[in-house]
């Protein structure tokens, strides 16, 4: 009898899950309404903790951007971006809000988390990461994926939070020498992970791989970890994510001993997921020769995207004065220093190209930067082609049903 991923269940200590878990995308790509879908159904959604203020401001009304725009306009034209702080208490009442107001929309067996990012340095790394991950957890949310970073102090922030050993708490690590190297870091912690993201080679947007990428396989690291864990005697679940395509690839991961597996990018074109219907249909559109993984990030993270997202070679001002998300402690970006560099070339020039770097910032805020999976290609074959020639937007209930159900690695589309 072929098995299919519904055989199987995730257990995080006393919940017992569907073994799908939808990646946290920011900016707000993970929106509520996906997060809450997969939660309904049983498995665990992601909220991303990127550049909540922002998100907050479109969701609910606030003004975080407008307020820290209007204390640091007077730098606007200053290279130099040092100064330029967020407000603690801001950061974590945009946390707080994001939430809080999802977990009170939770239906459903299921779980939420909150994927977090280490490399959101926000010119105050430890600080503001700090303020993020407790606000998370004084709001109620289920868990929090660690991300984007190795997290050597993260659990050292939150251990005298009330709910430090309460909630859910998991790292990604794209490699078994970063799992040692975070559990060896946090044994003073007296607390282990919750489980474990293997994050390979194949996931979207910012890799844990040079680009080298090609050489490293999931299944292999996957396999690989495990190994680790069994001769250290730590029962830590295991979760592979990167290039999980459909229900079979991910049966094959549970039949080998993983307790779930993260997907993502065929929620990009779910109607719940917050990309603009244009930019899903880009998605769509989409061919193997159209992905590239380049280092155009400045977190020193390669990427994979769409090749012809508008983000790319784009020249704007950098907008640290309005968010500023990934300034350093020092108050440095790189994407800043290229800016710079074209603007020292080019002096008369009425529109500046920068292709080295870009301003991930404002991009990803405003939807230009198109990360997707290293399959994204084939997102074609899972929705019916229009008249109009474009795609039928899919919902997150069906995607994740496929999973859930399919088998022969045939994908379902919908009725």
């Amino acid at each position: 009898m072929t098995r299919k991923v519904d055989d199987f269940r995730l257990r995080l200590g006393k919940h017992e899950l569907v073994p799908i878990m939808i990646g946290g995308m920011g900016v707000d790509i993970s929106t509520a309404e996906l997060a809450l879908e997969a939660a309904r159904l049983g498995g665990v959604g992601h909220i991303s903790d990127a550049m909540l203020p922002t998100v907050t401001d479109r969701r609910y009304d606030t003004d975080f951007v407008k307020t820290k725009l209007t204390q640091y306009k007077y730098n606007l034209e200053n290279s130099d971006k040092t100064d330029i702080k967020f407000d603690l208490g801001q950061v974590s009442e945009a946390t707080r809000l994001h939430v809080s107001k999802t977990m009170e929309a939770k239906r459903g067996p299921g779980m939420v988390f909150l994927n977090v990012m280490e490399k959101l340095t926000m010119n105050a790394p430890r600080e503001t990461l700090k303020a993020r991950l407790e606000a998370a957890l004084s709001a109620g949310i289920d868990g929090i994926t660690l991300a984007a970073g190795l997290h050597l102090g993260s659990f050292a922030m939150i251990e005298d939070h009330p709910r430090f050993r309460d909630a859910k708490l998991g790292i990604i690590v794209s490699s078994v020498r970063a799992l040692q190297l975070f559990l060896r870091k946090n044994v003073r912690s007296n607390r282990l992970p919750d489980y474990i993201v293997i994050e390979g080679p194949l996931a979207g947007g910012h890799l844990g791989f040079g680009l080298d990428w090609q050489k490293y396989d999931l299944a292999t690291i996957t396999l690989e970890v495990m190994e680790y864990l069994k001769a250290e005697k730590l029962d830590i679940p295991v979760i592979p994510a990167g290039g999980i395509f459909t229900g079979s690839d991910a049966t094959r991961f549970l039949e080998i001993g993983a307790a779930g597996v993260q997907v993502a990018t065929r929620f990009t074109v779910a109607k719940e997921c917050g990309l603009p219907s244009d930019v899903k249909q880009e998605y769509f559109k989409t061919s193997e020769a159209d992905i590239e993984v380049n280092n155009v990030s400045p977190t020193g993270y390669p990427m994979r995207m769409l090749k012809h997202s508008p983000a790319i070679g784009s020249g704007i001002r950098p907008g640290c004065e309005s968010y500023g998300y990934l300034l350093d402690a020092n108050g440095r970006c790189s994407y800043i220093d290229s800016y710079n560099r074209e603007i020292a070339l080019h002096p008369d020039a009425k529109k500046i190209e920068v292709y080295d770097k870009t301003c991930l910032c404002t991009h990803m805020r405003n939807f230009k930067l198109w990360t997707c999976g290293h399959y994204a290609y084939r997102l074609k074959d899972t929705a019916r082609k229009q008249a109009d020639g474009s795609y039928e937007l899919l919902s997150a209930e069906h995607v994740f049903k496929d999973y859930q159900f399919g088998t022969d690695n045939r994908i379902a589309l919908p009725e």
